[in-house]
């Protein structure tokens, strides 16, 4: 069994790894379709309110960091370190994964195909994201926690998901009016990225990672941070410290569905309907997990989802650069030019699998070869630390 005491001597919790693992792996599985035209429903996102299993990914991932940061700081405090060394090196840090994620926006860097020139996804660079979202939520979770009591991150995160709320349906918008949360264009937080952002988001007139909607998103790193607690705190037995998990889990799950009652679960906008109501599904897998694989010591096939939490970070980036590569490298077959992803969809995939098990097919094949080279990775113990 881990024991607290381990925990915080530096021992590492495999719960926490093979569940991060596991969500980096859904990440590249619903990422990577062989055709967006064909895929099962439970891999597609909600197209506006609602959710899909895919829209646990990304809240599942900001959970596990506030859950990260407060095991790796009472490690640290643990040997000594400092708030303003810790401080810092969140900082840095957090520098690095926003980079990355700005990195993995403008991949191509360059243009070959009329001359050589800067590539336009590096002109027109969009400047949310994935990673700098984690980026941001990570920063501002390590913060509230270093220099910030439970109390004091408790009332921040329902002062995030009430203000937000109150933000959204209250606050007209120019030609819109208040509350047109059912327009991806037209509502608050749309119309705030248009005014910082224009021409560096996903959508021409709003991002599903854009500035206002990342306040509610660090509100699912603040419930992992709150899950940490809970795991560090003294309890008479490990059953009534997963116990914690799955009554807390439960209630935000219920409180984020009464909720969306008049505030809609939309992961586009990231409701605070749909941060209680992810961030208390994660809450409960994440009890799970402990209960069987650092409690009960099941961990017998849980070496591969290990192996791609070791080097999350790393393997998420990766994937995103070679899937851009896919589609760079082309070629002639038949007569007929092909990039690289096209030929391996059309022309093999599809020749064994109708067109929606193909594109399965292709994305699995991607779960498998990151699956190796992370496996390769933690057999050399290569741990790359952004």
């Amino acid at each position: 069994m881990t024991t607290l005491s381990g925990i915080s001597s530096g021992k590492r919790l495999v719960s926490l790894d093979f569940f991060r693992g596991a969500t980096v792996a859904a990440m590249i599985l619903v990422n990577n379709p062989g055709s967006w035209s064909h895929m099962y429903g439970p891999l597609k996102h909600a197209p506006w309110h609602g959710w899909t299993p895919t829209d646990l990914i990304f809240p599942f991932f900001l959970f596990i960091v506030g859950v990260s940061i407060v095991l790796a700081f009472t490690k640290a405090k643990a040997k000594g370190a400092q708030d303003s060394d810790l401080a810092r090196k969140t900082l840095i840090r957090a520098a690095k994964i926003f980079g990355l994620g700005l990195a993995l926006s403008a991949f191509p860097y360059f243009s070959f195909t009329s001359g050589f020139s800067l590539h336009p996804n590096l002109i027109d660079i969009r400047i949310p994201g994935v990673l700098q979202r984690i980026a941001i939520c990570y920063a501002v979770g390590a913060f509230l926690f270093l220099y910030t009591k439970p109390k004091a991150q408790m009332i921040t995160l329902g002062s995030l998901l009430v203000g937000y709320w109150l933000a959204m349906t209250l606050i007209p918008v120019p030609g819109h009016g208040a509350g047109a949360i059912h327009l991806a264009d037209g509502n608050l937080a749309a119309y705030i990225d248009q005014l910082l952002l224009e021409g560096h988001t996903w959508k021409e007139n709003w991002d599903p990672e854009g500035f206002l909607s990342t306040f509610p998103a660090i509100g699912s790193t603040l419930i992992g941070i709150w899950t940490g607690r809970m795991l560090m705190k003294d309890h008479e037995s490990e059953s009534s410290r997963t116990l914690q998990f799955f009554v807390w889990g439960f209630i935000l799950i219920i409180l984020g569905y009464v909720w969306s009652w008049v505030f809609p679960i939309n992961k586009n906008i990231w409701t605070s309907s749909y941060t209680l109501f992810t961030g208390g599904q994660a809450m409960c897998f994440f009890g799970l997990a402990y209960w069987f694989i650092d409690v009960k010591e099941k961990q017998r096939f849980t070496d591969w989802g290990v192996a791609f939490g070791l080097n999350a970070i790393t393997v998420f980036f990766l994937s995103g650069i070679i899937g851009r590569l896919m589609f760079l490298i082309k070629f002639s077959y038949n007569g007929q030019e092909y990039a690289l992803k096209t030929f391996l969809y059309e022309v093999v995939y599809r020749s064994v699998a109708s067109p929606i098990n193909a594109s399965l097919l292709y994305a699995i094949t991607w779960i498998i070869l990151f699956y190796l080279l992370a496996r390769w990775m933690k057999k050399k113990n290569i741990i790359i630390k952004v």
